[in-house]
């Protein structure tokens, strides 16, 4: 199962989460108006494989998310937009085969999850739907989750904090791949606390060791 810490950008930070955390992705914020924003140029450091390196875009263009690809050194492009399913079509056909695309959507019902019937990606996040672009620090009702039925896999995410570790392991919908962990895992913005994502890692550690093949892309 996939873990994924997301808006890291600081050099000494993103090292330290891949050492200790060993996740299985990391995100880089591309959206200028982030509190997170990584910037126009390529970190100091930046995680290596197996690491996952996830762009986050929001209502991007096509040419902006192929050039932060190839700056970056990306591996997945996450929509966190209101980009469309035309534009994500298009946004696949310029992007290497190997690319992951991950498309994002803010729930707060079960009708919420009608919208991902017409977009075609490798995976999913379940953001708490608010009035910004993600990183409000609030959770949807899980129990909503039932309500979706497609075959993507999906990320959780949306506000999970420390104390959060045994409910997700309790939680078993077919198609939830990982955790999305962002802000309730900060000192600051962009600033990740190692000792409470590597306390929180390990609680997930029998949660994360089933089998997955999302990353196999």
């Amino acid at each position: 199962m996939i873990i994924k810490v997301c808006g890291m950008r600081e050099p000494d930070n993103i090292r330290a989460v891949e050492q200790r955390v060993r996740p299985s992705m990391m995100g880089f914020i591309c959206y200028d108006r982030s509190p997170r924003y990584v910037g126009p140029v390529l970190p100091a450091y930046m995680p290596a494989p197996p690491v996952k390196r996830v762009g986050v875009f929001v209502n991007p263009t096509a040419d902006y998310v192929v050039h932060q690809v190839q700056m970056l050194g990306l591996h997945a492009v996450q929509l966190h937009g209101h980009e469309s399913p035309a534009f994500c079509s298009r946004l696949r056909q310029m992007l290497r085969a190997d690319t992951m695309l991950i498309k994002a959507f803010g729930i707060a019902s079960a009708s919420d999850f009608d919208a991902t019937n017409d977009y075609e990606a490798d995976m999913l996040v379940f953001d708490t739907r608010c009035s910004e672009h993600g990183g409000s620090g609030r959770q949807f009702d899980w129990q909503v989750l039932d309500a979706y039925t497609g075959s993507t896999p999906f990320l959780l995410s949306g506000g999970i904090g420390p104390a959060d570790a045994k409910t997700i392991c309790h939680l078993h919908h077919p198609q939830l791949a990982g955790v999305d962990l962002n802000s309730r895992f900060e000192l600051t913005p962009g600033m990740k606390d190692i000792d409470l994502l590597s306390d929180f890692a390990s609680k997930l550690a029998p949660w994360c060791n089933s089998s997955s093949t999302v990353l196999q892309r």
